[in-house]
């Protein structure tokens, strides 16, 4: 049976191609095999199913009717199997994600669409402003943002995301507001986890020219990004923060850009991967959720 199979297969690849020799080439075979297969598949039917003359090659009344049979069994053939690829390419188990804490909004906007089109696949998420133990925490995909460690994982960079100079308007009434960063004198940081170190903020003039560094002492610091824009907007001083994260803010009046016309460094954002896992369809599905998301925004710059 399965012969027989083959062999009709081998016809529908004759017609195809046109001749016996454009048909061997295409199944990776020789001329005289092709041949042999055919004239078996005839010996086995009793009827002759190809004409040849050495210009021409066409199918016999019998071999027209045979042949439709043929391609049909063919085509459900190359259905099953993309079928079959289909499911095992398809994302299924536990995907596990860690993210800055203030990033999570982002992500469930991302991801939520990938658990609703591929039932077979979980998630778990790991909030996480610290490049913890990665390969501890089983992560598939890590977010970060800014400079990378060295380290022997699979690092894609997403996108540059615009960072913006941060307070509260009762803050700005107490402290002013500087045209020029030298004349910030008053300033103070909400810092990101820098341990009690004033953090170093190159600016430049509507981002052209040289750069102005910010020397300001740190009143109020932690390791979660939301959190510092809390403080922020309570009044406790300038923040660095994501353009993407404080649009809100900003419209509703709650934060004010300081040195607007001053730009700061933009961050570089990353998906962090172990490299047995990168090309896993799990992890293929959540990279393509985070490009999509990435390049829907208007505050990132995807990256090409």
């Amino acid at each position: 049976m399965f012969d027989q199979l083959k062999r009709m297969a081998t016809l529908v690849t004759v017609v195809e191609q046109g001749s016996f020799g454009a048909a061997a080439r295409a199944l990776g075979t020789t001329t005289s095999a092709v041949s042999q297969q055919i004239r078996a598949l005839e010996q086995s039917l009793g009827l002759p199913l190809l004409a040849r003359t050495t210009r021409q090659l066409r199918l016999t009344t019998a071999g027209e009717s045979f042949h439709r049979e043929c391609v049909a069994m063919v085509d459900a053939a190359r259905r099953a199997e993309q079928a079959l690829q289909t499911i095992k390419d398809a994302p299924t188990g536990e995907l596990r994600v860690t993210a800055p804490a203030g990033f999570l909004a982002h992500l469930s906007r991302a991801l939520a669409p990938v658990l609703l089109r591929h039932p077979g696949l979980k998630l778990h998420v790991l909030a996480d402003d610290a490049m913890s133990d990665l390969v501890g925490q089983r992560i598939d995909v890590a977010v970060r943002f800014g400079r990378l460690p060295d380290s022997n994982w699979v690092a894609r960079k997403l996108g540059t995301m615009a960072m913006v100079l941060c307070a509260s308007p009762a803050y700005l009434a107490r402290c002013g507001q500087p045209a020029h960063p030298d004349e910030a004198g008053p300033f103070e940081w909400v810092a990101l986890d820098t341990g009690g170190s004033a953090p170093r903020t190159g600016l430049q003039w509507q981002g052209q020219g040289p750069e102005h560094h910010v020397h300001w002492p740190v009143r109020v610091s932690g390791n979660n990004q939301a959190w510092v824009q809390h403080m922020c907007e309570a009044g406790l001083g300038v923040a660095l923060l994501a353009e993407w994260d404080v649009r809100e803010a900003l419209a509703q009046g709650r934060l004010q850009r300081v040195l607007p016309q001053w730009e700061a460094p933009p961050l570089d954002m990353y998906a962090v991967m172990q490299p047995r896992s990168a090309g896993t369809p799990k992890v293929q599905v959540a990279l393509d959720a985070l490009a999509r998301l990435v390049t829907q925004s208007e505050h990132v710059r995807a990256h090409s």
